[in-house]
């Protein structure tokens, strides 16, 4: 038996592509799904429809929609998850002095407990993500983490050094007039996760050489990046049958990264 972990960030609340993204999700059938960019579903009824194509119970068992803290625009890009196994000790982090959004943190039972932390990391500048990663590590405890079941999923807006960026890729970004990620750019978030004991579930097993979560062109210049990803613990990892990145075409901007456990 086994376990599918999907992170999706959906663009903007998914709107007129809603029915489009359920259908994916419907042929994806995550067991797991933290949704990023949830704008507009305070209401629940797109967390329920995402239930509903997932066959999944429609209750606080089931869904949580991690409220996130608003934007200048009055816009909150909220964090959501939907699981088939039932989710305890549910807590939502959105303390605004350390976290962009928020952070879902959860437990559920997959052949035993395991703790699941869903986020969405700040868009703007690796040194604010820094902070989140941060705070992140002082919501575990060390020992228990490295003993323990633990799966990190969102979009952290953050790049591995580990996958195949171009030598040129810091006159990409300049030219792109990109600065998110510095100049030049800097892999401080995914160094730091990584050296906490964190294990890439794609770097570790990969389906396929597909890797690009997010493509992006500003000013004429395409730059392929991945921001998306499924992190273990190393016991979690044990478990790790193999990762992919799923094509969705243009119905996000972002392509959904999915993790299989046994």
């Amino acid at each position: 038996m086994t376990t599918k972990v999907m992170t999706f960030n959906v663009l903007q609340g998914g709107e007129e592509r809603f029915d489009d993204i359920l259908n994916f999700l419907a042929r994806a059938s995550p067991d797991v799904l933290v949704l990023q960019e949830c704008v507009g579903w305070d209401d629940g009824g797109r967390l329920r429809r995402v239930a509903e194509a997932l066959e999944v119970p429609q209750d606080d068992a089931h869904l949580v929609l991690g409220q996130s803290r608003s934007r200048g625009s009055g816009r909150c890009y909220h964090v959501a998850v939907v699981s088939r196994p039932g989710l305890r000790s549910v807590s939502v982090h959105n303390n605004r002095h350390f976290l962009g959004h928020c952070i879902v943190q959860c437990e559920l039972d997959m052949n035993g407990p395991v703790t699941l932390f869903g986020t969405h990391f700040d868009a703007h500048q690796e040194k604010l993500r820094y902070v989140e990663a941060r705070f992140l590590r002082s919501l575990m405890d060390a020992e228990a983490f490295r003993e323990g079941q633990y799966l990190l999923a969102g979009d952290l807006n953050s790049l591995s050094r580990k996958d195949p960026y171009p030598v040129d890729l810091e006159d990409r970004l300049r030219k792109a007039g990109t600065d998110k990620y510095g100049h030049p750019p800097r892999f401080d978030v995914i160094d730091d996760v990584e050296e906490y004991g964190w294990v890439d579930a794609l770097q570790a097993r990969p389906a396929t050489q597909k890797w690009v979560t997010a493509r992006r062109n500003r000013g004429g210049v395409t730059i392929d990046y991945r921001t998306d990803y499924v992190f273990a613990s190393p016991r979690m990892a044990e478990r790790l049958v193999s990762a992919e990145v799923l094509e969705v075409g243009d119905i996000s901007d972002h392509n959904p990264l999915v993790a299989t456990f046994r």
